[in-house]
Protein backbone atom coordinates (compact mmCIF):
# COMPACT_ATOMS: atom_id res chain seq x y z
CA UNK A 1 0.00 0.00 0.00
CA UNK A 2 3.04 2.26 0.40
CA UNK A 3 4.17 2.84 -3.08
CA UNK A 4 -0.04 3.41 -3.87
CA UNK A 5 -0.25 5.79 -0.81
CA UNK A 6 2.66 7.67 -2.47
CA UNK A 7 1.31 7.77 -5.78
CA UNK A 8 -1.58 9.34 -4.89
CA UNK A 9 -0.01 12.20 -2.62
CA UNK A 10 2.30 12.96 -5.75
CA UNK A 11 -0.67 13.01 -7.83
CA UNK A 12 -2.57 15.17 -5.32
CA UNK A 13 0.37 17.85 -5.56
CA UNK A 14 -0.56 18.33 -9.15
CA UNK A 15 -4.77 17.99 -9.06
CA UNK A 16 -6.81 20.88 -10.32
CA UNK A 17 -7.54 21.90 -6.84
CA UNK A 18 -3.65 22.55 -6.06
CA UNK A 19 -2.78 23.81 -9.39
CA UNK A 20 -5.38 26.26 -8.98
CA UNK A 21 -4.51 27.44 -5.57
CA UNK A 22 -0.92 27.52 -6.71
CA UNK A 23 -2.05 29.97 -9.52
CA UNK A 24 -4.34 32.47 -7.03
CA UNK A 25 -1.83 32.59 -4.54
CA UNK A 26 0.62 33.38 -6.91
CA UNK A 27 -1.04 36.19 -8.69
CA UNK A 28 -2.34 37.55 -5.48
CA UNK A 29 1.33 37.80 -4.33
CA UNK A 30 2.47 39.81 -8.01
CA UNK A 31 -0.14 41.87 -7.30
CA UNK A 32 0.85 42.82 -4.05
CA UNK A 33 4.27 43.57 -5.41
CA UNK A 34 3.13 45.76 -8.58
CA UNK A 35 1.04 47.59 -7.09
CA UNK A 36 3.01 48.96 -3.56
CA UNK A 37 6.06 48.86 -6.18
CA UNK A 38 5.71 52.65 -7.47
CA UNK A 39 4.59 53.95 -3.89
CA UNK A 40 7.76 52.54 -2.00
CA UNK A 41 9.84 53.51 -4.73
CA UNK A 42 8.69 57.25 -4.69
CA UNK A 43 9.51 57.14 -0.61
CA UNK A 44 12.88 55.75 -1.41
CA UNK A 45 13.66 58.47 -4.40
CA UNK A 46 12.21 61.25 -2.00
CA UNK A 47 15.57 62.35 -1.24
CA UNK A 48 17.20 61.84 -4.87
CA UNK A 49 13.94 63.87 -6.33
CA UNK A 50 14.15 66.78 -3.76
CA UNK A 51 17.83 67.11 -4.38
CA UNK A 52 17.60 67.16 -8.08
CA UNK A 53 15.40 70.11 -8.21
CA UNK A 54 17.36 71.90 -5.44
CA UNK A 55 20.83 71.45 -7.24
CA UNK A 56 18.33 72.75 -10.70
CA UNK A 57 17.23 75.49 -9.26
CA UNK A 58 20.60 76.68 -8.17
CA UNK A 59 23.28 76.14 -10.35
CA UNK A 60 25.93 77.12 -7.63
CA UNK A 61 25.35 73.69 -6.34
CA UNK A 62 27.44 71.21 -6.78
CA UNK A 63 25.75 68.23 -5.18
CA UNK A 64 24.51 65.17 -7.75
CA UNK A 65 21.16 64.25 -7.94
CA UNK A 66 22.19 60.35 -6.63
CA UNK A 67 24.40 62.24 -3.29
CA UNK A 68 24.92 64.39 -0.79
CA UNK A 69 28.11 66.48 0.19
CA UNK A 70 29.07 65.72 3.66
CA UNK A 71 27.72 69.55 4.40
CA UNK A 72 25.03 70.82 2.17
CA UNK A 73 26.42 73.91 0.73
CA UNK A 74 22.27 75.09 1.17
CA UNK A 75 22.22 74.49 4.53
CA UNK A 76 24.27 75.07 7.54
CA UNK A 77 22.57 72.80 9.50
CA UNK A 78 24.53 69.89 11.10
CA UNK A 79 21.96 67.31 10.04
CA UNK A 80 22.30 68.19 6.00
CA UNK A 81 18.88 68.71 5.70
CA UNK A 82 16.65 68.91 2.53
CA UNK A 83 15.33 72.94 2.36
CA UNK A 84 11.97 70.90 1.95
CA UNK A 85 11.55 67.77 4.26
CA UNK A 86 11.15 64.01 2.38
CA UNK A 87 7.59 64.30 4.11
CA UNK A 88 6.50 66.25 1.62
CA UNK A 89 6.91 64.10 -1.11
CA UNK A 90 5.10 61.65 1.51
CA UNK A 91 1.71 63.39 1.82
CA UNK A 92 2.01 63.67 -2.19
CA UNK A 93 2.36 60.18 -2.06
CA UNK A 94 -0.41 59.74 0.79
CA UNK A 95 -3.16 62.36 0.39
CA UNK A 96 -5.03 61.30 -3.01
CA UNK A 97 -4.66 57.52 -1.64
CA UNK A 98 -6.48 59.08 1.74
CA UNK A 99 -8.76 60.81 -0.28
CA UNK A 100 -9.93 57.12 -2.06
CA UNK A 101 -9.81 55.09 1.04
CA UNK A 102 -12.15 57.79 2.68
CA UNK A 103 -14.83 57.86 -0.69
CA UNK A 104 -14.29 54.79 -3.06
CA UNK A 105 -15.92 52.04 -0.67
CA UNK A 106 -19.31 53.64 -1.35
CA UNK A 107 -19.16 53.66 -4.71
CA UNK A 108 -15.96 51.15 -6.03
CA UNK A 109 -18.29 48.25 -6.33
CA UNK A 110 -19.90 49.80 -9.86
CA UNK A 111 -16.43 49.91 -11.40
CA UNK A 112 -15.93 46.22 -12.78
CA UNK A 113 -12.36 45.00 -11.15
CA UNK A 114 -11.16 44.72 -14.93
CA UNK A 115 -11.56 48.45 -15.87
CA UNK A 116 -10.06 49.10 -12.14
CA UNK A 117 -6.34 46.75 -12.86
CA UNK A 118 -6.37 49.15 -16.37
CA UNK A 119 -6.64 52.23 -14.53
CA UNK A 120 -4.00 51.44 -11.49
CA UNK A 121 -1.38 50.13 -14.44
CA UNK A 122 -1.94 53.05 -16.30
CA UNK A 123 -1.23 55.68 -13.35
CA UNK A 124 1.66 54.03 -12.36
CA UNK A 125 3.04 53.73 -15.38
CA UNK A 126 2.65 57.77 -15.59
CA UNK A 127 3.97 57.98 -12.27
CA UNK A 128 7.24 56.95 -13.33
CA UNK A 129 7.59 58.75 -17.12
CA UNK A 130 6.47 61.72 -15.42
CA UNK A 131 9.26 62.05 -12.06
CA UNK A 132 12.22 61.39 -14.36
CA UNK A 133 11.60 63.62 -17.36
CA UNK A 134 10.53 66.15 -14.47
CA UNK A 135 12.68 69.33 -14.09
CA UNK A 136 10.74 71.12 -11.36
CA UNK A 137 9.52 70.22 -7.97
CA UNK A 138 5.85 70.58 -8.99
CA UNK A 139 6.00 68.02 -11.83
CA UNK A 140 7.81 65.55 -9.37
CA UNK A 141 5.21 65.79 -7.10
CA UNK A 142 2.77 65.02 -9.57
CA UNK A 143 4.47 61.75 -10.77
CA UNK A 144 4.23 61.54 -7.61
CA UNK A 145 0.15 61.86 -7.30
CA UNK A 146 0.15 59.43 -9.96
CA UNK A 147 1.73 56.45 -7.91
CA UNK A 148 -0.25 57.21 -4.93
CA UNK A 149 -3.82 57.10 -6.91
CA UNK A 150 -2.58 53.81 -8.81
CA UNK A 151 -1.36 52.61 -4.97
CA UNK A 152 -4.78 53.36 -3.47
CA UNK A 153 -7.08 52.57 -5.67
CA UNK A 154 -5.60 48.84 -5.94
CA UNK A 155 -5.50 48.26 -2.22
CA UNK A 156 -8.97 48.97 -1.84
CA UNK A 157 -9.67 46.46 -4.80
CA UNK A 158 -7.38 44.05 -4.17
CA UNK A 159 -8.50 43.81 -0.72
CA UNK A 160 -11.64 43.42 -1.74
CA UNK A 161 -10.80 40.40 -4.54
CA UNK A 162 -9.80 38.60 -2.24
CA UNK A 163 -13.41 38.34 -0.73
CA UNK A 164 -14.01 35.77 -4.15
CA UNK A 165 -11.10 33.76 -3.42
CA UNK A 166 -9.88 31.59 -0.46
CA UNK A 167 -8.66 33.08 2.30
CA UNK A 168 -4.60 31.97 1.71
CA UNK A 169 -4.88 34.47 -1.27
CA UNK A 170 -4.46 36.98 2.23
CA UNK A 171 -1.04 35.88 3.29
CA UNK A 172 -0.30 36.16 -0.25
CA UNK A 173 -1.49 39.72 -0.90
CA UNK A 174 0.25 41.02 2.17
CA UNK A 175 3.84 39.16 1.45
CA UNK A 176 3.55 40.59 -1.88
CA UNK A 177 3.34 44.23 -0.61
CA UNK A 178 6.13 43.69 1.95
CA UNK A 179 8.21 42.10 -1.12
CA UNK A 180 7.36 45.85 -3.16
CA UNK A 181 9.24 47.19 -0.65
CA UNK A 182 11.92 45.09 -0.45
CA UNK A 183 12.53 44.74 -4.15
CA UNK A 184 11.42 48.68 -4.80
CA UNK A 185 14.07 49.88 -1.54
CA UNK A 186 16.77 47.53 -2.98
CA UNK A 187 16.67 47.96 -6.58
CA UNK A 188 16.14 51.55 -6.78
CA UNK A 189 19.30 51.37 -3.77
CA UNK A 190 21.36 49.24 -5.53
CA UNK A 191 21.13 50.13 -9.36
CA UNK A 192 21.88 53.78 -8.17
CA UNK A 193 24.54 52.44 -6.23
CA UNK A 194 26.11 50.94 -9.40
CA UNK A 195 26.23 54.36 -11.19
CA UNK A 196 22.99 54.68 -12.88
CA UNK A 197 20.92 58.01 -12.73
CA UNK A 198 17.87 58.17 -11.10
CA UNK A 199 16.13 58.71 -14.27
CA UNK A 200 17.35 55.57 -15.77
CA UNK A 201 16.37 53.76 -12.78
CA UNK A 202 12.92 55.04 -12.61
CA UNK A 203 12.51 53.68 -16.51
CA UNK A 204 13.76 50.44 -15.99
CA UNK A 205 10.92 50.07 -13.31
CA UNK A 206 8.64 50.83 -16.10
CA UNK A 207 7.91 46.56 -16.12
CA UNK A 208 6.66 46.56 -13.16
CA UNK A 209 2.86 48.03 -13.86
CA UNK A 210 2.90 45.79 -17.17
CA UNK A 211 3.64 42.65 -14.37
CA UNK A 212 0.58 43.54 -12.96
CA UNK A 213 -1.61 43.60 -16.24
CA UNK A 214 -0.32 40.23 -16.41
CA UNK A 215 -0.52 38.55 -13.20
CA UNK A 216 -4.12 39.51 -13.00
CA UNK A 217 -5.50 38.65 -16.65
CA UNK A 218 -3.48 35.61 -17.72
CA UNK A 219 -2.54 34.29 -14.33
CA UNK A 220 -5.50 34.50 -11.82
CA UNK A 221 -8.31 31.85 -12.15
CA UNK A 222 -11.52 33.75 -11.06
CA UNK A 223 -14.93 32.20 -10.13
CA UNK A 224 -17.27 31.28 -13.41
CA UNK A 225 -19.42 34.66 -12.36
CA UNK A 226 -16.65 36.76 -11.96
CA UNK A 227 -18.05 40.14 -12.89
CA UNK A 228 -14.99 40.97 -14.99
CA UNK A 229 -16.30 43.74 -17.26
CA UNK A 230 -19.50 44.36 -16.26
CA UNK A 231 -21.22 45.05 -13.16
CA UNK A 232 -23.89 42.78 -12.04
CA UNK A 233 -27.10 43.61 -10.20
CA UNK A 234 -28.12 41.26 -7.87
CA UNK A 235 -32.03 41.01 -8.57
CA UNK A 236 -34.37 43.07 -10.13
CA UNK A 237 -38.14 43.79 -9.18
CA UNK A 238 -40.00 42.71 -6.07
CA UNK A 239 -36.87 41.07 -4.60
CA UNK A 240 -34.60 43.95 -4.43
CA UNK A 241 -37.04 46.43 -2.94
CA UNK A 242 -37.74 43.91 -0.48
CA UNK A 243 -34.25 43.49 0.33
CA UNK A 244 -33.28 47.22 0.22
CA UNK A 245 -36.64 47.82 2.52
CA UNK A 246 -35.14 44.66 4.82
CA UNK A 247 -31.49 46.44 4.69
CA UNK A 248 -32.65 49.64 5.71
CA UNK A 249 -34.99 48.46 8.89
CA UNK A 250 -31.58 46.39 10.13
CA UNK A 251 -29.82 50.16 9.63
CA UNK A 252 -31.90 51.65 11.62
CA UNK A 253 -31.81 49.04 14.36
CA UNK A 254 -28.51 48.84 13.86
CA UNK A 255 -28.12 53.05 14.90
CA UNK A 256 -29.63 52.40 18.19
CA UNK A 257 -26.70 51.49 20.65
CA UNK A 258 -23.73 49.78 20.49
CA UNK A 259 -23.94 48.03 23.50
CA UNK A 260 -26.84 46.34 22.96
CA UNK A 261 -24.91 44.75 20.10
CA UNK A 262 -27.05 46.29 17.20
CA UNK A 263 -23.92 48.12 15.79
CA UNK A 264 -21.31 45.22 15.89
CA UNK A 265 -20.09 46.06 12.33
CA UNK A 266 -18.43 49.50 12.89
CA UNK A 267 -17.94 48.73 16.68
CA UNK A 268 -15.68 46.08 15.68
CA UNK A 269 -13.60 47.96 13.07
CA UNK A 270 -12.63 50.54 14.99
CA UNK A 271 -10.33 49.34 17.24
CA UNK A 272 -8.48 47.49 13.97
CA UNK A 273 -8.76 50.91 12.24
CA UNK A 274 -7.76 53.09 15.34
CA UNK A 275 -4.56 50.20 15.93
CA UNK A 276 -3.51 50.57 12.28
CA UNK A 277 -3.16 54.19 11.95
CA UNK A 278 -1.54 54.68 15.44
CA UNK A 279 1.26 51.92 14.10
CA UNK A 280 1.80 53.74 10.42
CA UNK A 281 1.74 57.42 12.15
CA UNK A 282 4.38 56.69 14.38
CA UNK A 283 6.04 54.20 11.64
CA UNK A 284 6.41 57.11 8.88
CA UNK A 285 7.12 59.73 11.77
CA UNK A 286 10.13 57.44 11.93
CA UNK A 287 10.42 57.29 7.98
CA UNK A 288 10.03 60.53 6.69
CA UNK A 289 10.40 62.70 9.67
CA UNK A 290 13.47 61.20 11.02
CA UNK A 291 15.06 59.14 8.97
CA UNK A 292 16.91 61.71 7.10
CA UNK A 293 18.25 63.64 9.95
CA UNK A 294 19.62 60.55 11.40
CA UNK A 295 23.21 61.13 9.97
CA UNK A 296 26.47 59.43 10.56
CA UNK A 297 29.31 61.51 9.63
CA UNK A 298 32.73 60.02 8.96
CA UNK A 299 31.49 55.99 7.20
CA UNK A 300 31.77 55.03 3.85
CA UNK A 301 27.95 55.59 2.99
CA UNK A 302 27.26 58.96 1.78
CA UNK A 303 24.08 60.72 3.75
CA UNK A 304 21.91 59.51 0.42
CA UNK A 305 23.44 56.29 0.57
CA UNK A 306 22.26 55.65 3.91
CA UNK A 307 18.87 57.48 3.61
CA UNK A 308 18.33 54.65 0.90
CA UNK A 309 19.90 51.67 3.03
CA UNK A 310 17.61 52.66 5.87
CA UNK A 311 14.73 52.24 3.36
CA UNK A 312 15.86 49.40 2.70
CA UNK A 313 16.23 47.91 6.19
CA UNK A 314 13.03 48.58 7.09
CA UNK A 315 11.53 47.36 3.75
CA UNK A 316 13.02 44.19 5.05
CA UNK A 317 11.31 44.06 8.04
CA UNK A 318 7.87 44.56 6.15
CA UNK A 319 8.68 41.62 3.93
CA UNK A 320 9.48 39.01 6.58
CA UNK A 321 6.34 39.93 8.74
CA UNK A 322 3.81 40.20 6.16
CA UNK A 323 4.91 37.00 4.85
CA UNK A 324 4.33 35.33 8.72
CA UNK A 325 0.99 35.08 8.68
CA UNK A 326 0.95 31.25 7.41
CA UNK A 327 3.46 30.74 11.09
CA UNK A 328 1.97 33.45 13.71
CA UNK A 329 -1.12 35.77 13.73
CA UNK A 330 -1.50 38.16 16.88
CA UNK A 331 -4.78 39.46 17.94
CA UNK A 332 -3.66 42.07 20.16
CA UNK A 333 -2.87 45.14 17.61
CA UNK A 334 -2.61 47.82 20.36
CA UNK A 335 0.49 45.88 21.48
CA UNK A 336 2.43 46.53 18.57
CA UNK A 337 0.90 50.60 18.26
CA UNK A 338 2.73 50.63 21.65
CA UNK A 339 6.37 49.00 20.57
CA UNK A 340 5.84 51.65 17.38
CA UNK A 341 5.52 54.51 19.27
CA UNK A 342 8.18 53.38 21.82
CA UNK A 343 10.47 52.83 18.62
CA UNK A 344 9.54 56.69 17.43
CA UNK A 345 10.19 58.59 21.11
CA UNK A 346 13.97 56.33 21.09
CA UNK A 347 15.15 57.06 17.69
CA UNK A 348 13.84 61.12 18.31
CA UNK A 349 15.98 61.51 21.11
CA UNK A 350 18.75 59.79 19.15
CA UNK A 351 18.08 62.28 16.45
CA UNK A 352 18.02 65.12 19.33
CA UNK A 353 21.02 64.21 21.45
CA UNK A 354 22.80 61.51 19.07
CA UNK A 355 24.02 59.14 21.75
CA UNK A 356 23.54 55.94 19.30
CA UNK A 357 26.97 54.78 18.71
CA UNK A 358 26.87 53.24 15.55
CA UNK A 359 24.59 53.70 12.35
CA UNK A 360 24.33 49.66 12.44
CA UNK A 361 22.42 49.79 15.88
CA UNK A 362 19.96 52.80 13.71
CA UNK A 363 19.75 50.20 10.86
CA UNK A 364 18.50 47.31 13.28
CA UNK A 365 16.09 49.55 15.16
CA UNK A 366 14.57 50.77 11.41
CA UNK A 367 14.45 46.66 10.90
CA UNK A 368 12.60 46.28 13.85
CA UNK A 369 10.04 49.16 12.77
CA UNK A 370 9.06 47.30 9.69
CA UNK A 371 9.04 44.35 11.38
CA UNK A 372 5.76 45.56 13.54
CA UNK A 373 4.64 47.44 11.22
CA UNK A 374 4.09 44.57 8.63
CA UNK A 375 2.84 42.13 11.44
CA UNK A 376 0.03 45.17 12.13
CA UNK A 377 -0.68 45.13 8.49
CA UNK A 378 -1.73 40.99 7.91
CA UNK A 379 -3.02 40.62 10.78
CA UNK A 380 -5.10 43.49 11.02
CA UNK A 381 -6.70 42.08 7.94
CA UNK A 382 -6.81 38.49 8.40
CA UNK A 383 -9.31 39.37 11.51
CA UNK A 384 -11.19 41.54 9.74
CA UNK A 385 -11.91 38.72 7.29
CA UNK A 386 -12.26 36.27 9.71
CA UNK A 387 -14.68 38.03 11.92
CA UNK A 388 -16.72 40.01 9.63
CA UNK A 389 -20.24 38.76 8.13
CA UNK A 390 -20.37 37.28 4.78
CA UNK A 391 -22.39 40.36 3.61
CA UNK A 392 -20.17 42.76 5.22
CA UNK A 393 -16.81 41.88 4.06
CA UNK A 394 -16.28 43.17 0.87
CA UNK A 395 -16.41 46.87 2.59
CA UNK A 396 -15.01 46.05 5.67
CA UNK A 397 -11.83 45.37 4.02
CA UNK A 398 -11.88 48.05 1.73
CA UNK A 399 -12.70 50.29 4.52
CA UNK A 400 -10.51 49.14 6.73
CA UNK A 401 -7.62 50.14 5.17
CA UNK A 402 -8.18 53.64 5.56
CA UNK A 403 -6.39 53.31 8.95
CA UNK A 404 -2.94 53.13 7.50
CA UNK A 405 -3.65 55.89 5.17
CA UNK A 406 -5.02 58.53 8.08
CA UNK A 407 -2.10 57.52 10.13
CA UNK A 408 0.76 58.11 7.29
CA UNK A 409 -1.18 61.49 6.11
CA UNK A 410 -0.93 62.67 10.12
CA UNK A 411 2.19 61.79 10.31
CA UNK A 412 3.39 63.86 7.34
CA UNK A 413 1.51 67.07 8.78
CA UNK A 414 3.63 66.45 11.84
CA UNK A 415 6.88 66.09 10.89
CA UNK A 416 6.91 69.18 8.93
CA UNK A 417 7.50 71.35 12.05
CA UNK A 418 10.20 68.66 13.61
CA UNK A 419 11.63 68.94 10.27
CA UNK A 420 11.77 72.45 10.34
CA UNK A 421 13.21 72.61 14.00
CA UNK A 422 16.24 70.54 13.76
CA UNK A 423 17.41 72.11 10.10
CA UNK A 424 17.34 74.96 11.95
CA UNK A 425 19.94 74.27 14.12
Amino acid sequence: TYPCTSLMSFSSLFSPDRYRQWRNWSGFWLLGLCNNFAYVVMLSAAQDILTKQESGNNPSLSTLATEFQDVNPGNGSRYDCNSVSTAAVLLADILPTLIIKMTAPLVIHKVPYGFRVLFCVTMAAMSFLVVSFSSTVWMSIIGVIFASTSAGFGELSFLSLTVFYSRDVLGAWGSGTGGAGVLGALLYAGLTQVGLSPQVTLLIMLTIPFTMLISYFFLLLPPPSFPQWKHEERDHGIETSEERQRLMVESQEEQETCSQGRNKFECGLMPFVCALGLVYFAEYFINQGLMELLYFRNIFLTHAEQYRWYQTSYQVGVFVSRSSLCCIKIRKLWALALLQVVNAVLLLLEVSYQFLPSAWLVFAIILYEGLLGGTAYVNTFYFISKETGDRQREFAMAAASVGDSMGIALAAVATFPVHRYFCSL
